[in-house]
């Protein structure tokens, strides 16, 4: 299927493209003329007209005809009940700048439901962009639950751990999950299980009405190798095994469905179903690295959601073809 997702359709695509770039993206003119085959003069004239008109106010106010196309594709391709492209930043710099302001406003969008709801995170950088994002909200009508443990392998509080940056800035009642994210043994883990507790929190996680997830890749630079889940050794293996990606901890295979692993069975938090029912499972991810990852997780529904920017969203498109 042939899409008009390789050029901008209008003045003002440019503009809001130029602004994005040197307000979230932090490029310079030159940089922004380069990366749009511009002259310096003409970039410099399309970011005052994209503030004059009110196009960008921080968040982009203007939505692109190219990530547009790119959302209409994605929810086609994977029968999506929420998507959001964002412009890319170009090469070398960090794509959770471009897509943490519109995981922010899918957050605040759930956050404004009157009605009481059960809020699942997973963590990671993105979601930490996601909440670092958010505009000031009161929602003490709904609950926070974490799907995972909130101790690293040290003993030390997980670094991108969400859920009590998050209750902070709304006032929700939360949830931590208050065990490691990784028990030692098997049946290590079946002892945590039994815990009146964490059963609770478990039951809560497991019947949220949305969840907001990070997706993990399995190259080299892991994050469950970086953040000392793993060994260099114990990577190796389950690479050869299969290993593609990973959401709340939980390893899955290129077609998305869970690997039988030593560390599967040692997760002490909750496992993101296969397939997704009529709940959203928001999918935060950008980057080169996460394309494999993220295309497993949707293939196989394990996310039925996407907040991403749009060199990944064609990456996606180009290997489901």
């Amino acid at each position: 299927m042939n899409l008009p997702i390789t050029t901008d359709s209008s003045t003002d695509d440019q503009a809001a493209r130029a602004a994005w770039l040197y307000y979230v993206g932090g490029l310079t003119q030159d940089q922004i003329a380069s990366e749009m085959g511009l002259s310096r003069q003409r970039a410099q004239r399309l970011v005052s007209r994209a503030v004059a008109a009110g196009l960008i106010h921080v968040r982009l106010n203007h939505h692109l005809a190219t990530c547009q196309a790119l959302e209409s594709a994605l929810r086609e391709r994977f029968g999506l009940v929420r998507c959001r492209v964002m412009p890319g930043l170009g090469p070398d710099r960090d794509p959770v700048r471009s897509i943490a302001p519109a995981a922010a406003e899918e957050m605040e969008r759930v956050l404004r439901e009157p009605r009481s709801l059960v809020i699942a995170l997973g963590t990671g950088r993105a979601l930490r962009g996601m909440v670092d994002a958010l505009g000031p909200a009161e929602a003490p009508q709904h609950r926070l639950v974490s799907l995972l443990g909130n101790i690293a392998p040290d003993g030390s509080a997980s670094f991108f751990e969400v859920i009590m940056r998050l209750a902070e800035k709304v006032r929700a009642p939360h949830y931590p999950m208050p065990v490691p994210v990784m028990a030692d043994s098997a049946e290590e883990n079946a002892a945590l299980q039994a815990l009146g507790v964490l059963r609770k929190v478990r039951d809560l996680a497991r019947n949220a009405d949305v969840t907001f997830v990070g997706i993990g890749q399995m190259g080299d630079d892991a994050p469950l190798l970086t953040d000392g889940f793993l060994t260099p050794e114990e990577l190796r293996e389950i690479q050869q095994l299969g290993a593609a990606g990973e959401v709340a901890g939980w390893i899955f295979d290129e077609e998305g469905r869970y690997l039988d692993l030593s560390i599967n069975r040692r997760m002490t938090g909750v496992r993101v179903p296969e397939t997704s029912a009529d709940r959203p499972v928001i999918g935060i991810t950008a980057g080169a690295s996460k394309v494999v990852a993220a295309t497993a997780a949707l293939r196989s529904g394990i996310i039925n959601g996407l907040v991403t920017d749009e060199p990944t969203a064609r990456g996606i498109l180009a290997r489901s073809q």
